[in-house]
């Protein structure tokens, strides 16, 4: 069993483990950036922008964070009720869209080109989050969170016989199932070698996140057993840093775990968390969706480099 240590980290840091001390600094606050939301989402971080994007799922739109000046606007409205974004290698905006049922990608004159939103000939459930891994395939989850009313989407009959994890080739179109067995696989990111990719349930009794190897094809997973749990919230939306620690949504706490499971410190938040992205010049500010608000917090640590 793990034990808090005495720290002289502010209140919001609980150290569990003396290495989370290496990640966290005593000065580090928390920063509310904004708030007005009715439940935010997917954080997406424009390096060259300075700039940060997510979903306000319920209000249908999305908002732009601009990290030079602190102002907060309207990116786009109708969203299409987005959830999960991520940037691609070109710095382009993917997006998962609940109420159109599909993944989208925001090209750099704004237009919209719609990636995937059938599979096998019928209508994908309501995509949730989003990878897209370094030779520019795009890995998404697919549960039916945006079809079962129209509170984050469209209520909608399911056409899909399961909630799938999808790989999506850009280039050629090709679209095929890489995981069939969640309930409802959610927030999914890989490991900063890419050899492992990890995957969220939130439709099991605790927090639930398993852990996969993919094969050298770069395609085929193997594995899938259950990495960490959490026994006092549900995991949602996660990033690795570039040392391979996770760091996770979990409750209205974000969790920091070691590459081979270990919890080792928590960040205590006001309001649940969802998402979580790594951002700034340095990759080392943390960008936190938590329900109603836009949160940031300066890391010792940098975010693995996904772009």
């Amino acid at each position: 069993m793990t034990t808090s240590h005495t720290t002289s980290a502010p209140s919001h840091f609980e150290i569990l483990d003396p290495r989370f001390e290496d990640c966290v600094r005593s000065s580090a606050q928390i920063e509310q950036l904004y708030t007005g939301c009715r439940w935010a989402e997917g954080p997406a971080y424009f390096p060259a922008q300075r700039s940060l994007v997510w979903s306000d799922i319920p209000n249908e739109r999305m908002l732009r964070f601009d990290e030079c000046t602190g102002q907060v606007g309207v990116f786009r409205q109708p969203s299409g009720y987005s959830n999960g974004n991520t940037v691609d290698r070109e710095g382009r905006l993917i997006t998962c869209e609940h109420g159109g049922r599909r993944v989208v990608r925001t090209e750099h004159d704004g237009s919209l080109t719609v990636l995937a939103d059938r599979y096998q000939g019928k209508r994908l459930n309501s995509p949730n989050d989003v990878v897209v891994k370094s030779d520019g395939t795009i890995w998404f989850t697919d549960p039916n969170y945006g079809i079962t009313s129209n509170y984050e989407g469209i209520k909608a009959e399911q056409e899909q016989p399961g909630c799938y994890v999808y790989r999506l080739d850009p280039l050629t179109g090709e679209l095929r199932v890489v995981v069939d067995d969640f309930k409802g696989p959610n927030g999914l990111a890989f490991s900063p070698d890419e050899r492992t990719l990890y995957i969220v349930d939130t439709e099991q009794d605790c927090g639930t996140m398993r852990r996969f190897a993919v094969g050298a094809d770069g395609v085929s997973l193997s594995g899938g057993e259950v990495f960490i749990t959490c026994e006092t919230g549900f995991y949602d939306g996660f990033r690795c840093d570039e040392e391979g620690r996770i760091w996770t949504s979990a409750g209205r706490a974000i969790h920091c775990h070691l590459p081979d499971g270990t919890l080792i410190g928590r960040i205590k938040m006001p309001e649940r968390v969802s998402n979580l992205v790594f951002g700034g010049p340095k990759r080392n500010r943390l960008f936190i969706c938590a329900t109603t608000s836009l949160y940031a917090v300066l890391l010792a640590v940098d975010g693995a480099k996904t772009f």
